[in-house]
């Protein structure tokens, strides 16, 4: 019985019977109880056609295991049985029946059995008493009986932990007669038709009223990952603060813009394969600005401005190798060698900010990957300071809505003073570090044409650690790469950094 039979079987009963249990309706008609609850359903949709009252209801019943206690007695009395007068190996005895670990401990435990070590094969177990009285199963027939009513809870949690019976809990409906009870329904109509309207049908038709709060079907869209939303904020507050963007669209760089101009000598360890992805075809770059790469020879070689450089010999081929760049700041050198051939009417200072991917040979855990995106700002104006720098930064953390930052002093061959920057991460409850900073050196500079008395500060952040912070990730492979969850690209909402 289903459908429109159950429904109208529903309604008889209740027209001679105000108050029914839909699980007593189901037992009734024999048939499954989630059968009486869709006619409910639909009898509701109609209107006032009936009322219904969810009701909670619990009882006890067998498991499987219950179930066989009640036909052959408790683990521990089918073990006693199974123990002739003279005994059995506990071995043999163990092999020959069914849950015989836990039959074996129960039955120790009431001493009803006993163990005669002395055997020559081994140890015998023996019969302690005469007879036994198996309350357990007792038990189980008078929960089945009952369904737990009358039985110590305390027991019946012994049953339970025994797994013997288990709980049941099952919603159902209590039925009363609404205030357009009829035995006979009609099915209201949910359509307003063109036909209905032209041929006057409409007026004798029932409609099923509108619910005007109901939200509509979600339109199938593209979603943007988490990355490129703080991205979006990033960047708007770099421009919010006045910064002008800077090119960042050569992935490969060669090995003197991206270290040698940065004052980073040849034989650093970061010029390592163990850090560096190194081009293979092309190998080597061309087209340098020869005068500028011969003030950067001779200021690593020789010194200079003040220094006395490195004191080694500087190759130019070492200086010709592309590299996958490793950080922004080889646009950042670039940039300013450009501003300081461009101060023929004087130098006017500038804010400069990129955000672009960056590639390092670097181990893999929860917060490195091999490649990642790097957010770089410079700022370049006469006689900045460190106070300056960290001004800036807590300026633009804030504006992501961190507030928790911490300082270290730290060595880069191209800034002095250096910092590391780190932010607490809530998720992984430790501060991590997000980027690195400094003031650039003049060995760096100088060589480029700028005046003595201009200071460049300036910091890189990664783009992926305060994205994990302000979507609470702890493990950047969660983030990016094939273990990412897409249902998690489209259920986090546009980001909003704010304080």
């Amino acid at each position: 019985m289903a459908g429109d039979g159950v429904d109208a079987t529903i309604l008889q009963l209740l027209q001679d019977n105000d108050g029914l249990d839909t699980m007593d309706i189901a037992r009734q008609l024999g048939i499954d109880h989630q059968l009486v609850v869709g006619a409910v359903k639909s009898l509701q949709s109609l209107g006032d056609v009936i009322t219904a009252e969810q009701r909670v209801s619990k009882w006890w019943e067998l498991t499987g295991e219950g179930r066989l206690v009640v036909e052959n007695g408790s683990h521990e009395a089918v073990l006693y049985r199974a123990i002739p007068p003279e005994g059995v190996l506990q071995k043999k005895l163990m092999e020959s029946i069914p849950n015989a670990k836990v039959g074996f401990s129960n039955a120790m435990k009431k001493k009803w059995i006993h163990m005669d070590k002395t055997g020559a094969n081994g140890p015998v177990v023996k019969q302690a008493v005469s007879a036994i009285e198996d309350d357990v199963q007792k038990t189980v027939q008078d929960i089945a009986a009952n369904q737990g009513e009358g039985v110590d809870n305390k027991v019946k949690q012994e049953m339970k932990k025994r797994k013997l019976i288990q709980e049941v809990t099952m919603n159902s409906f209590v039925l009363k007669k609404g205030s357009g009870f009829s035995t006979s329904v009609t099915k209201l109509d949910t359509d307003l038709t063109p036909e209905m309207i032209n041929s006057g049908l409409w007026k004798e038709k029932k409609f099923k009223p509108y619910n005007f709060d109901a939200l509509g079907v979600p339109p199938v869209s593209g979603h943007l990952h988490p990355l490129l939303k703080v991205r979006a904020q990033f960047r708007q507050i770099f421009l919010e603060m006045g910064f002008t963007e800077m090119k960042t669209n050569n992935y490969i760089e060669s090995s003197f813009w991206n270290f040698d101009t940065l004052f980073v000598p040849q034989q650093h360890p970061a010029r390592d394969e163990h850090d560096t992805f190194f081009i293979k075809e092309p190998m080597y770059a061309q087209g340098f600005p020869e005068e500028y790469m011969d003030k950067v020879k001779t200021v690593h070689s020789q010194g200079g401005f003040g220094s006395q450089g490195y004191q080694y010999e500087w190759k130019r081929e070492e200086a010709q190798k592309n590299v996958l760049r490793t950080h922004t700041t080889a646009v950042s050198a670039r940039m300013l060698y450009q501003l300081a051939q461009q101060q023929k009417d004087g130098f006017k200072p500038v804010k400069l900010f990129s955000i672009d991917r960056v590639f390092r040979n670097e181990t893999l855990d929860a917060t490195h990957l091999a490649e990642f995106n790097q957010i770089e700002g410079v700022v370049a104006d006469y006689n900045l300071t460190l106070g300056d720098l960290m001004g800036v930064l807590h300026a633009f953390f804030k504006k992501l809505g961190i507030e928790k930052l911490r300082f270290k002093p730290a060595y880069n061959p191209y800034t002095e003073p250096s910092m590391e920057v780190f932010s607490y991460h809530e998720g992984l409850q430790k501060w991590v570090e997000v980027g690195n900073s400094g003031v650039f050196r003049p060995e760096m500079l100088l060589p480029m044409g700028l005046p003595e008395d201009i200071s460049v500060i300036a910091w890189g952040l990664s783009l992926e650690r305060p994205t994990m912070i302000k979507y609470g990730i702890d493990n950047i492979r969660e983030l990016v790469g094939h273990k990412i969850n897409l249902q998690m690209v489209y259920d986090n909402p546009i980001c909003q950094l704010t304080s």
